[in-house]
């Protein structure tokens, strides 16, 4: 097995089953029915591999699983592009840096979007900077990767289910390699 991929697989069974921000989920289901949510739909193995990998800047820090009730925004998006760039193209690691800025460009033009967003996902949101204005939401539009960045977004909402059945993350792992540098 690639040793890139091995390692975010024993990154992923070593600290994947801490809570997911106050869902009812772990790290692990969550990022595999993000996945599972892509392959479904028939994204391109680079978006499937981001939805896996997006909130995976969550498990390369040391902050406590409460850190956003203390006001810690852990600016996870930006530690996963960190952590992917050097192994992943752009088209795995712009739409984990930008899904956080998709989630705020969404509650910006879609007032029901923001309404249906879980109480923990509207606290963290207020950490990340809240709704986009104008200017932000033009300048967003404007990214190579942003389409790609509101999709996986969306796949994020939806992967919070606690009955959810997925396969191991382990099934993942040819997406994963097929998409390396």
């Amino acid at each position: 097995m690639n040793p890139v991929v091995a390692q975010i697989l024993a990154l992923f069974r070593t600290r994947g089953h801490s809570q997911y921000g106050g869902e009812a989920v772990t790290q692990l289901q969550h990022a595999l029915q993000c996945a599972t949510l892509a392959r479904k739909e028939g994204a391109p193995a680079a978006l499937i591999t981001a939805a896996l990998l997006h909130d995976i800047g969550h498990l390369l820090h040391d902050l406590p699983e409460n850190a956003p009730d203390n006001g810690i925004d852990d600016l996870h998006e930006d530690r996963a592009a960190a952590f992917l760039q050097t192994y992943f193209r752009a088209d795995v690691v712009e739409p984990v840096r930008l899904h956080v800025a998709a989630k705020r460009y969404l509650c910006a033009i879609e007032p029901d979007y923001l309404r249906a967003l879980s109480t923990p996902s509207l606290h963290s949101l207020t950490l990340q900077g809240g709704p986009m204005n104008p200017t932000e939401i033009a300048a967003f539009e404007a990214l190579p990767h942003a389409a790609s960045a509101v999709r996986l977004r969306r796949w994020d909402d939806r992967a919070k289910d606690p009955e959810c059945h997925t396969e191991p993350v382990e099934a993942f792992a040819a997406i994963i390699a097929s998409t390396l540098k």
